[in-house]
């Protein structure tokens, strides 16, 4: 659970202020609170920068190990229902807020470094780090609004190259879509991994209170407005990356895709390098999205609970310590593929599926059998099945990887 998101009522104008002068410099000083004057267009790229992330360039191999029917009723539902819930999430911003960034950072870094054979990969983190070590002191959310832009143009823009090259390609000789394993519980167990590849490519709502915490509000002129513009706006920007590379990828290299789509276009070489580095500086940016309300966490234990003086200093070492403590965990854990599926349904299921109608039902209540009850009870047993199934497949390609796998390699 993260901090308390600022409430719409917290901006009411003409409200009596009751915080002390020490309560208003803290508020001033943390990440969320300090800036609140955001564009809804500020809402459109954070959310596309948080969500279309190095993942959806997995989703062919997805596919693959789907099949046909069940891959596009899975993409399909998948997008409808985590708009469904994150337009929850946006009605009831005031309620709570929650940060969920631990393995962002490793599944970001070993997918980027898997496309760098001839660097190792313990460098290739450290050099990634090495960035956020910088980036990383700047303040609050919108300081990082040039760097989520450029995050979210590079974001379509490496979709589009995977399947426009993909369709330059064109389908391959003999291509097969029938299952790569051969064993039934091969199937099984890669269907139920495949199922967390998809929930880790739809995840972004864990940031989506902060982001807006950020636009301004009033009686009048609620921040769930321009926020919600954003998020329309966001996800026809999902769309025209998910279906596109999903589809096409799958239709022409069958379930010989590999589990990142540039790895099996490779050539020509210098758009699959250029597709590559724009995943880098996607990544980057999408960092430091997640980043921030983690950021905000930290702080606000340090300087609240522990009393702390809010100082460039304590910013400076915190932070840090952070990235420094991210990076270790990146090198230490590149299982990539199970890490993805396992947290996809694991960690991100929750939030991005079920849990903002299990909120819904609870504060609303809305009557029973009526089409918003029948709604939130679909999307809660769809995300607890996903949450159960998916993790079984990650971890079990966790194991298999686990065999040949030597520390800092």
């Amino acid at each position: 659970m993260g901090t308390q998101a600022p409430t719409d009522q917290d901006y009411v104008p003409n409200k009596v202020d009751t915080r002390t002068a020490e309560q208003k410099a803290i508020d001033d000083w943390l990440p969320i609170t300090s800036s609140r004057n955001a564009k809804w267009w500020y809402s459109a790229f954070h959310n596309v920068t948080a969500m279309v992330g190095a993942g959806v360039l997995g989703l062919p191999y997805a596919m693959a190990q789907l099949g046909w029917g069940p891959g596009v009723t899975v993409m399909v539902i998948s997008w409808i229902v985590t708009l469904y819930t994150l337009w929850q999430m946006v009605e009831m911003h005031e309620m709570s807020t929650w940060s969920l960034e631990g393995n962002h950072y490793r599944n970001s870094t070993v997918w980027c470094a898997k496309t760098a054979k001839n660097i190792k990969l313990t460098y290739f983190i450290m050099i990634y780090a090495s960035v956020h070590f910088v980036l990383s002191h700047l303040p609050n959310f919108n300081s990082i609004s040039g760097v989520s832009l450029a995050a979210a143009v590079m974001s379509l823009s490496y979709s589009t190259i995977a399947w426009v090259a993909a369709v330059d390609k064109g389908v391959v000789k003999d291509v097969d879509y029938s299952y790569k394993a051969t064993t039934t519980v091969g199937k099984v167990f890669n269907f139920f991994s495949a199922l967390g590849d998809v929930a880790f490519a739809y995840a972004g709502h864990n940031v989506v209170l902060e982001i807006q915490a950020t636009i301004p509000s009033t009686p009048e002129k609620p921040s769930k407005g321009p926020m919600w513009r954003g998020v329309i706006v966001a996800y026809i920007v999902v769309a025209l990356c998910y279906f596109p590379v999903s589809l096409i990828g799958y239709w022409m290299f069958g379930n010989s895709v590999d589990d990142n789509i540039l790895i099996t276009l490779e050539k020509p070489t210098w758009l699959i390098a250029m597709a590559n580095l724009f995943v880098v500086i996607h990544v980057i940016g999408s960092y430091q999205i997640y980043a921030m309300p983690v950021f905000d966490m930290i702080e606000t234990v340090l300087v609240k609970k522990l009393k702390f003086k809010p100082t460039r200093t304590l910013r400076f070492i915190s932070r840090n310590v952070y990235v420094a403590l991210t990076m270790v965990i990146g090198m230490t854990f590149p299982f990539f593929g199970g890490l993805l599926s396992f947290f996809g349904g694991f960690a991100f299921a929750p939030t991005t599926y079920f849990l903002p109608c299990i909120m819904w039902l609870a504060i609303y209540k809305p009557r029973k059998f009526s089409l918003s009850w029948f709604a939130n009870w679909i999307c809660i047993v769809l995300g607890i099945l996903l949450m159960v199934l998916s993790p079984i497949g990650g971890l079990r390609q966790i194991i298999i990887q686990s065999k040949d796998y030597k520390f800092y390699s």
